[in-house]
Parts: C-alpha cells; sequence; structure tokens
C-alpha cells in the first residue's frame, strides 16, 4: 500500500496543483495541517481536500482561521489569517474548527499530528527525531516545521513531508513525500512550480510582500 503525505499547504493553489500532478497512482493521500494561511487561495485548497477526501489534522493556522484567535502572529502570518477569514465562508471556517489534532489511518498503522505527538504547537525539528516519539503506530508524520525530512528505526518511521505551499529548508520546490507501508519505505520528492505567479497574486491580494519573496528562496 503506497500513500502521498502532503503537509503545509498554506493556500498555496500553484505549489498544491504541482504537487498533485507530480503524484503516481497512490492509495490515499494525508495531510498533517495547516491547509490555509500566508498564501491567496485558501478557498480553493480546502475545497481540493474536502473534494479528495484527504484526512487532515488541524494546524496552528487553520485553528487561528476557525478561531479568530492569532494575537501571537507575526505580520505576514496574521495577515494570511485575516485574508482567510475574509475569504473563506462560514462553512469552510467550520470545517477546519472541526479538524482533530490527531488521526489514526490505515488500521492503526499510521499516526498524524501537526506538531508533535504531545504538543499540536512544538516544533519538531529534525534533530528531535527519535524512537521515543513513536507508539503503537509504525509511522509518525508530523508537519508544522516546513522541513522535509525522515527516519527510519527499528520500530517505524518519523516522517516530515516538508511543506508544499511554503518550504524552509532551502530547496523552494513543492515538497512531500510517497510513504510504501509493505516495504516501510519513504520517498521525498519536491516539485518545481511558477514561484512568481504566486508573487503576482500575493501583491494582487495586499498581502505582505515577503510572503511571495520567500518563497524563491525556500525561506
Amino acid at each position: 500500500m503506497r500513500i502521498a503525505v502532503i503537509a503545509d499547504v498554506h493556500a498555496n493553489k500553484v505549489a498544491l496543483e504541482a504537487v498533485a500532478g507530480d503524484m503516481p497512482d497512490v492509495d490515499g493521500v494525508i495531510c498533517a495541517g495547516d491547509v490555509v494561511g500566508y498564501n491567496p487561495w485558501p478557498e480553493f485548497c480546502v475545497d481540493w481536500v474536502q473534494e479528495h477526501d484527504v484526512p487532515t489534522v488541524l494546524g496552528n493556522h487553520d485553528r487561528a482561521v476557525a478561531t479568530a484567535e492569532y494575537s501571537g502572529f507575526n505580520d505576514m502570518a496574521a495577515a494570511g489569517v485575516e485574508h482567510a477569514r475574509d475569504h473563506l465562508s462560514a462553512a469552510h471556517r467550520e470545517w477546519l474548527g472541526q479538524l482533530p489534532t490527531e488521526r489514526t489511518l490505515f488500521d492503526g498503522r499510521v499516526k498524524v499530528v501537526h506538531g508533535h505527538p504531545d504538543d499540536p504547537d512544538h516544533y519538531t525539528h529534525p534533530s528531535e527525531f527519535s524512537p521515543g516519539l513513536l507508539g503503537d503506530e509504525d509511522v509518525l508524520v508530523l508537519g508544522h516545521t516546513h522541513v522535509q525530512s525522515h527516519e527510519k528505526y527499528g520500530d517505524g518511521i518519523v516522517l516530515n513531508p516538508g511543506s508544499v505551499g511554503q518550504p524552509r529548508d532551502g530547496d523552494p520546490g513543492a515538497a512531500y513525500a510517497l510513504v510504501d507501508l509493505d516495504a516501510m519505505t519513504v520517498e521525498q520528492r519536491r516539485v518545481r512550480y511558477d514561484v512568481g505567479a504566486v508573487m503576482d497574486a500575493v501583491d494582487e491580494a495586499g498581502l505582505p510582500r515577503r510572503v511571495g519573496t520567500r518563497l524563491s528562496r525556500g525561506q
């Protein structure tokens, strides 16, 4: 069984379409949260996840858009929340707010969280990956850091597929991963897309310009 793993789409339609176009046939797609935030297309990205029936967990930007609680966000993040709240319907916001903080999928073999199994807002960087993060699952999927990485241990795999919509690991390519649950392997993938089109859309939407310019540097 092969599954595609995405995270941190952050309302980047162009990157999401590129990832979807690159995906081979899989048995399922899962998302480790933050469908919205930062970029100009929250409605498209929520609709895509819903239409493709992608099991998704609650990210901190998803929660902020659903609750309008984002006092600790920087200017770029706050602008993305406000843009999403202005452009999403009440039904979209309700859907985001009802997302769980954790999902266990594929007969218990895969657990999905946003930040950390014990704290959804904790940034679990690759240096913190360890077999101690694993519970009964074979694969633990994390998001939140926007850094693509995975480690395989005797008890299973800890995986961050990286960010579709705003990578922060120095590679501007939209990130996702393929997991083969039979072979217990991970293939990390990067997809080039038209960052310039996103930068233009960011400007047109009145969002902070750095939201777009940082994409070209994978920051």
